[in-house]
């Protein structure tokens, strides 16, 4: 068993290094949102950047003479930061987590692992570090390990968090194919959810932890259900031909579901189920979930979870459904966002119910405001973390409406 170790803090980067800007040569490791979808982190193989999305902007950045970042964890806007390095001349080796605080300019804490760390997740309350085959789970306050959990083969690193202040869930791949379980760790309580017969290849959580979906290796179809007890609440259709999904987003009142994948395409799906009252004031919204935590789950969800305006197409052979086959009767997106194929894309929605879709290749981030059935496109910009200069404009996406 792979026991983690805790080691002093390490020396901070130099100040030569913190100067260097050189960018020939440097390469686009990885792309991660922080816990409101306001930022990005990239890890590049000579430091790494933070951009916020809204206005568009390079915040800070960390450029070091050599050495590679493969994940750069933020905290929401603070100054702490979790670094794994990456590339083919990482800054630390691939088996280390370590806590950066930006404001010290130092690494205030340390993880030691006997293999590679495929990902890490952040709450003000816990580090969660991913191993192919276990999760751990440390008290932020004082680094001690508090949980530990099993996983099938997990090399993608599949974990999320819920990021409500009065709910505290884990989603990861269980022990069997295509499961996922949950830990409820404030109810003390966990659910194993067989999502698909195939393996899993991405999932995501709302912030409230409420509601989970997924995807498997296949890519055909997108499950959301209730993470109290398993329900199956929804099932929409990206496609005929399997597909490698590459991210799956929530919008933050549960309205519209975004899933991006190796085929150019960004689906925009409209969700039946949605939390009611998310975008008034935070007090309502603590008080929902706290009133979720003392009902049971079937009674709970039927009170924060109401029918969705607007809906996906289908077939015209739909009310044949039990009929025919279950391809005839599937929901499909209302709308679609075409981007360069081969080049992995995430998706998120920001504020007022834009999408933002950051590309690896280290160029484009694109804005769409949406609206039930429609999509109005927004004046894309250009994220280049390789060249200083001027950027390089591509040509604008087609937007398709149904």
């Amino acid at each position: 068993m792979s026991e983690p170790l805790l080691v002093q803090p390490s020396v901070p980067f130099s100040q030569s290094e913190l100067e260097f800007n050189d960018s020939d040569g440097m390469e686009l490791l990885s792309v991660s949102w922080n816990q409101d979808y306001g930022c990005f982190a990239a890890g590049t193989s000579r430091g790494f950047r933070i951009y916020n999305c809204d206005p568009f902007k390079e915040i800070f950045r960390r450029d070091l003479k050599s050495g590679g970042f493969g994940i750069v964890e933020m905290l929401f806007r603070c100054n702490i930061l979790a670094l794994v390095g990456g590339g083919a001349n990482p800054q630390y080796p691939p088996n280390k987590v370590m806590i950066w605080d930006d404001h010290q300019s130092r690494c205030i804490g340390e993880f030691s692992f006997r293999s590679d760390v495929r990902a890490v997740k952040l709450r003000k309350e816990h580090i969660v570090v991913v191993l192919e085959h276990k999760i751990y789970v440390y008290d932020f306050m004082d680094l001690k390990l508090i949980h530990q959990i099993e996983t099938l083969s997990n090399p993608r690193g599949l974990c999320c968090l819920s990021h409500h202040s009065n709910t505290s869930v884990l989603a990861c791949p269980g022990l069997q194919r295509g499961q996922v379980r949950i830990d409820h760790f404030g109810l003390k309580m966990s659910k194993l959810i067989d999502a698909h017969d195939s393996s899993l290849a991405c999932f995501t959580l709302t912030k409230d932890g409420l509601l989970l979906a997924t995807a498997s290796t296949k890519g055909t179809l997108i499950r959301i259900f209730n993470t109290m007890d398993g329900t199956r609440l929804q099932e929409v259709r990206r496609g005929v031909d399997r597909a490698e999904i590459y991210s799956i987003a929530l919008s933050p009142n549960v309205q519209w579901l975004a899933v991006s994948s190796d085929k150019g395409t960004v689906h925009i799906f409209s969700l039946r189920v949605r939390v009611v009252g998310e975008e008034s004031s935070s007090h309502s919204s603590n008080a929902q979930a706290s009133a979720l935590i003392h009902q049971n789950s079937s009674t709970s969800l039927n009170t924060i979870i109401s029918p969705n305006i607007g809906g996906n197409p289908g077939s015209s052979l739909s009310f044949m459904k039990g009929v025919l086959p279950k391809y005839f009767s599937s929901e499909w997106s209302f709308a679609q966002f075409f981007v360069p194929e081969n080049t992995r894309f995430i998706a998120a929605f920001g504020s007022q119910n834009s999408v933002i879709i950051v590309g690896m290749d280290g160029r484009l981030v694109y804005e769409i405001l949406t609206a039930i059935l429609l999509l109005h496109l927004v004046t894309p910009h250009t994220f280049t973390p390789f060249d200083s200069g001027g950027f390089q404009h591509l040509m604008p996406p087609i937007v398709d409406c149904e």
